[in-house]
């Protein structure tokens, strides 16, 4: 096995891959396609390293292979899953590869930001696959998540890993665009996670990103489209401690231009990502009065 994962890497290291979807090396994306081909555990080590391929596991490992060589498909697509925040999902592509550094404040309990205490009601918008929404409520067993997304199909994926995580009794799906169709109530954290690719951007993208849904990435010349629509309905839904959170990846330098005269909380992570701003209600709210 370990001349398989050794041949395979260097197979990717020559075809000038592109990373980004849970891995950023050619070596941790061989590693993991082999172990999944032979349906073994990530944690697996030197003890499988002697280990004879069956020809039923060298036919899933050479299609999966030419998978990510020809197709160029992110391998968390080929395989099925992928991990945020240490936690499997369900992946496909209904909805973008789980990445974002939300996973980082989630796991850290919103600190230093969140002043509530008690059941948080959470939102996670922008779902797709309903990854944060569901690391959050793993996070806090006491909190009450609402996954929205305008995409049916990635709704589809997020109740299927609501049910893989048996969170049901605590994670809801609603279908909106922005939150045009979301009931009148207020949340403590907003989580999101929404399409924020410039359009220079999209053209320039790899044809890893090419496979996820670009109703998911592109948002408008400047990337902030969606951002836009978001900050004029988002204050009705917010009470005075209320904390949001929102990623706007390679687009926040449009986002610090747009909004100059205010003030803009960047946050740093340790486990890598960028772009992510912290707001409170009475900073969305000037920044809704400012696009007025």
């Amino acid at each position: 096995m370990l001349e398989c994962i050794e041949q395979l890497e260097s197979r990717f290291r020559s075809a000038g891959l592109v990373y980004g979807h849970g891995s950023d090396n050619s070596w941790d994306e061989a590693v993991f396609l082999v172990l999944s081909a032979c349906d073994l555990p990530l944690t697996a080590g030197d003890e499988v390293a002697e280990m004879v391929l069956s020809p039923l596991q060298a036919e899933c490992l050479s299609d999966w292979s030419n998978q990510r060589l020809i197709e160029r498909k992110p391998l968390p697509y080929i395989t099925g899953r992928a991990w945020l925040g240490g936690v499997e999902f369900i992946c496909d592509h209904r909805a973008l590869v789980p990445r974002s550094p939300l996973a980082e404040l989630i796991l850290n309990d919103y600190a230093p930001w969140l002043a509530s205490e008690g059941s948080l009601k959470i939102l996670d918008l922008c779902c797709g696959g309903g990854c944060l929404g569901i690391l959050a409520a793993l996070q806090d067993p006491q909190s009450q998540v609402l996954l929205v997304d305008i995409d049916s199909d990635a709704l589809d994926l997020a109740r299927e890993n609501i049910l893989k995580h048996q969170v049901h009794s605590r994670v809801r799906c609603l279908q909106s665009d922005v939150l045009a169709l979301c009931p009148a109530q207020s949340f403590d954290v907003v989580l999101c996670n929404p399409p924020y690719v410039d359009r220079e951007d999209m053209g320039a993208l790899p044809a890893e990103y090419l496979h996820e849904p670009s109703s998911a990435l592109a948002s408008g010349d400047d990337g902030l489209n969606f951002t836009r629509e978001l900050l004029q309905q988002l204050p009705s839904f917010l009470h005075e401690q209320s904390v949001v959170f929102l990623e706007l990846g390679n687009s926040w330098e449009h986002f610090d231009q747009l909004f100059a005269g205010n003030t803009i909380t960047w946050l740093e992570f340790e486990q890598g990502g960028w772009g992510v701003c912290v707001l409170t209600k009475s900073e969305v709210e000037e920044l809704a009065r400012a696009l007025s």
